[in-house]
């Protein structure tokens, strides 16, 4: 029986599971799903309080679709012989979609930087949220004023004084110059302060000190800045992107063997843009690239990458959120009317459960212009 082996299970490798299932249809195909994990977990939600609305157990969604799932890790890929090795054990495929994401990138070399506090991982966001449990008026410092350095310190900032603190001249750099009008209302309105143009030389127990010589209080410091595709992309391809991602074409393909999805993927977006490391791309380039393995040992037609129209909605807590479209990222919402918006994206982005027929009608819809988006 043919083999479609999917490395991680985040929402790139579940979505490609889905599109490989659908592909399949009623032929024979065995679709397996390697991954440590027993649940997809919605990085987007990890700054939220309530964090079981961050997870979806993957049997769920993989057992009504007729797809395995090996617990385990992949720590070797051999292209030429068309086999992975997960936890000593080897693994045949005849097409392989490598999903494995990425991860922050952590400065090891930083004194102190084990007493760092992260939410890119379901682990990292419980670890915050039991360091703060109880303890209104905390002090925190967030080391990042990105998007997931944005969303943790307007969370953060509920019940504690927040410092946010960036080398770049300006909050939400890497966003451009429109929503950031917002973004600055926002911060002030919940009293964050702001250290730019510094970042951080050291974190010890209950401080953390700048570049710029200052010593600050800081129950918690929360590091925010970097990512980097998974490792294993280095067995796929010597001509890695800046972020260590896959070169793929329009197909999602690397090699004959291989198509890649998600955080691993250097996709293109369109003739100006790759694809950015963010679920919005991840759902749709699972879609594609499961699809294309089955039907590549199918015989059936590929499906190209077309992700639909690039929006951001950025949480503010308190301040509400900023939605906006396009990648000059014109805010069509902001404030109340933003978070409602983000609070749709944040229960769209749940995939169907125990239903093989709508997950399937959900692989099926690569990209949807929910109702709930202004214009």
């Amino acid at each position: 029986m043919k083999h479609v082996v999917i490395v991680g299970a985040g929402f790139a490798g579940v979505w490609s599971a889905a599109g490989a299932a659908l592909a399949r249809g009623d032929a024979d195909l065995r679709i397996t799903v390697i991954a440590p994990n027993e649940q997809l977990v919605l990085r987007p939600r990890l700054y939220e309080p309530d964090l079981d609305l961050a997870t979806v157990e993957l049997d769920r969604i993989l057992t009504p679709i007729g797809a395995e799932h090996v617990r385990a890790t992949v720590d070797t890929i051999d292209t030429e012989r068309g086999t992975v090795t997960a936890d000593g054990e080897e693994i045949e495929y005849d097409r392989l979609v490598l999903a494995a994401g990425s991860k922050l990138v952590r400065p090891n070399r930083l004194p102190g930087a084990d007493l760092l506090h992260d939410i890119d991982t379901l682990d990292g966001a419980r670890r915050l949220k039991e360091q703060l449990r109880g303890r209104a008026g905390y002090s925190a410092v967030v080391v990042g004023a990105g998007f997931v350095g944005l969303e943790a310190a307007t969370a953060l900032a509920a019940d504690g004084q927040v410092l946010l603190v960036d080398r770049a001249d300006v909050v939400g750099d890497q966003l451009g110059q429109r929503p950031r009008a917002e973004i600055e209302k926002a911060l002030d309105v919940l009293g964050i302060e702001r250290r730019l143009g510094t970042s951080l030389t050291e974190v010890g127990d209950g401080y953390a000190v700048l570049t710029d010589g200052t010593k600050v209080e800081a129950d918690v410091v929360v590091w925010a800045v970097g990512m980097r595709a998974n490792h294993l992309t280095e067995q796929i391809s010597g001509q890695l992107d800046h972020l260590g991602r896959v070169p793929v074409d329009r197909w999602l393909r690397a090699l004959p063997e291989v198509f890649v999805a998600g955080d691993t993927a250097a996709a293109a977006f369109d003739d100006d843009h790759a694809v950015m490391q963010a679920c919005q791309h991840a759902t749709p380039l699972g879609k594609v690239a499961g699809y294309n393995a089955a039907a590549d040992l199918l015989g059936l037609p590929l499906r190209e990458f077309n992700p639909g129209p690039y929006v951001t909605c950025l949480d503010l807590g308190g301040a509400g959120a900023i939605f906006t479209r396009g990648w000059d990222r014109k805010v069509v919402a902001a404030g109340a009317e933003g978070a409602v918006v983000k609070r749709g994206i944040n229960q769209a982005i749940h995939p169907p459960v125990d239903d093989a027929e709508q997950i399937l009608a959900a692989a099926d819809r690569v990209y949807i212009d929910l109702p709930f988006f202004p214009r």
